[in-house]
């Protein structure tokens, strides 16, 4: 099992008392898995994909990732595992400006234990697994919104991560943009590629072959293979 959650609960202070933003959450996740995770702000969607990346740790239940208890992790290790068994990709693109794609692709292996002298050649790679060749030597302004996401799935890919934790990615992308977003995450799905993906579109759910839904702070449903519309946020 890739993925392991066991009655998680995530307390933040609030005032005198706390606000639970996950109040016993269970589930696994296999290896292979394309999970879309839906629900209204607050529900505790983000709170758990913080948890699933490593950024944040349960107040209390446990978190294993492919077999490791994530609580028993030093900072060291946390870092180790962010880096390596893990590739984000944020709505935001998260791009460095001066960088080129490719460099932008390079960075994560600078701190990823990769010789410097096989860095080029994965990073060239991994952008032309995603169609961007051409685009080797563009800054992100001279690059699409679409573009620039498919940057970020590269540099999230070129890692070789155990899954790829994708908050939101299509939220500032057009539909032909974001179509051709979510085709990329569906064919490395297929190549054998771990997914989670946090969405509030129906239409982008509809890609993945799970959907978990949340609802203050609750799992509220669990939809193998969800049909269009079956993700509701409702």
């Amino acid at each position: 099992m890739l993925i392991s959650v066991r009655d998680v609960v995530k307390e933040y202070p609030m005032g005198a008392g706390s606000v639970k933003a996950l109040a016993g959450v269970s589930f696994d996740i296999s290896e292979g898995e394309f999970v879309a995770v839906m629900g209204p702000s607050g529900s505790g969607k983000s709170t758990l994909m913080n948890i699933l990346g490593c950024l944040d740790r349960p107040t209390s239940g446990e978190y294993r990732l492919a077999g490791r208890l994530v609580s028993s992790m030093g900072d060291g290790e946390l870092a180790h595992t962010r880096n390596k068994d893990i590739g984000f990709v944020f709505q935001a693109f998260n791009l460095l400006p001066r960088l080129t794609a490719l460099e932008n692709v390079m960075l994560p292996m600078s701190y990823g234990m990769v010789p410097s002298s096989s860095r080029r050649e994965r990073a060239k790679e991994a952008l032309s697994a995603l169609g961007l060749s051409d685009k080797l030597h563009n800054k992100p302004k001279q690059m699409s919104g679409g573009e620039q996401q498919r940057v970020a799935i590269a540099r999230a890919l070129v890692l070789h991560p155990k899954m790829i934790l994708a908050d939101e990615p299509t939220g500032n992308l057009d539909s032909k943009n974001s179509e051709d977003i979510m085709k990329a995450l569906a064919r490395l799905n297929e190549q054998g590629r771990t997914v989670v993906l946090v969405t509030h579109e129906k239409d982008i759910a509809a890609y993945a072959n799970r959907c978990l839904r949340f609802r203050d702070g609750l799992l509220v449903g669990d939809a193998v293979k969800p049909e269009r519309g079956q993700c509701d946020e409702d």
